[in-house]
């Protein structure tokens, strides 16, 4: 087991180049938020913002777009219905997160197997939510881009098969041999590990706890994961995602000693100040 410490976070989040722009911290395309659970891709939005992503499109349901452009007029989105518009989005992005609040019926499967089709092997995909569920139910074949699942412990035991209690470092590592090479698994939990297919070592979370067990919490840091993926190439996506996890934790756990439960949108609200500190530190 690794620990993850402050010199990776300072290898990770650094200063920016006076001479950068916007495309160079990642074009993000977000998929999720079918009705009822519109708010979920929303927080994802925010905090992939946040976390510093050069360019984020959403696609949701169209009645949900007023309500993410009242909270994220930086965001551009467009409605999952447009099929013209989502064939053009999947090519661009560099990053696609899919899944928070994807209701796992017809159209989500559908939506599922079009993500999966159209994916190239240098695009990255982050897997979460509803799309786990339709992944572990329909036995959909995988992508050829890199792949990112960020499951609970019970979207794990759908996933692997294997059940709550007998979830342990053992059985992971077995199951998720069977995942393509180079997958990252953010096996989540009250110890987070984050592992990598084809690596033995994990890093387990020292940072979080109870106070940020509340809805969208999943959904924040999937879209951390997300903005991470997308920048800070100096370093191996496997340690972006590390990175990204601590600290959505660290950050709860920091709120944590004023609050006696952590919205998940105040952890996005803290994003762009702690990732200051940091990339001051490590310069």
């Amino acid at each position: 087991m690794k620990v993850i410490d402050q010199t990776l976070l300072e290898k990770v989040i650094v200063e920016r180049s006076r001479h950068s722009h916007k495309g160079d911290y990642g074009r993000l395309l977000l998929l999720g938020g079918t009705y009822p659970y519109g708010g979920a891709i929303i927080m994802s939005a925010i905090a992939a913002v946040k976390s510093g992503a050069g360019l984020v499109t959403v696609g949701t349901d169209k009645e949900n777009i007023p309500a993410l452009h009242s909270h994220l007029p930086e965001a551009m989105a467009f409605s999952l219905q447009d099929q013209q518009l989502l064939k053009e989005q999947l090519v661009k992005a560099e990053v696609v997160l899919l899944g928070p609040g994807l209701r796992e019926d017809a159209f989500g499967e559908e939506l599922v197997k079009r993500v999966f089709d159209s994916l190239r092997k240098d695009q990255i995909l982050i897997a979460d939510g509803g799309a786990l569920g339709i992944l572990a139910k329909a036995h959909l074949p995988f992508p050829s881009s890199q792949l990112i699942l960020t499951p609970h412990q019970k979207e794990w035991e759908r996933l692997s098969g294997i059940v709550l209690d007998h979830q342990n470092t053992e059985t992971t590592a077995r199951a998720l041999s069977a995942f393509p090479q180079g997958t990252i698994l953010v096996e989540k939990g009250p110890a987070t590990r984050i592992w990598q297919a084809g690596q033995s070592e994990y890093y387990q979370l020292q940072v979080g706890g109870p106070y940020q067990a509340t809805g969208g919490m999943g959904d924040t840091l999937a879209g951390m994961i997300a903005g991470f993926a997308g920048q800070f190439h100096q370093v191996s996506l496997y340690q972006r995602v590390v990175a990204a996890t601590h600290l959505h934790s660290a950050i709860a756990q920091e709120l944590a000693q004023e609050n006696y439960l952590v919205l998940p949108t105040e952890i996005s609200k803290a994003l762009p100040k702690t990732m200051k500190k940091i990339s001051q530190k490590g310069s």
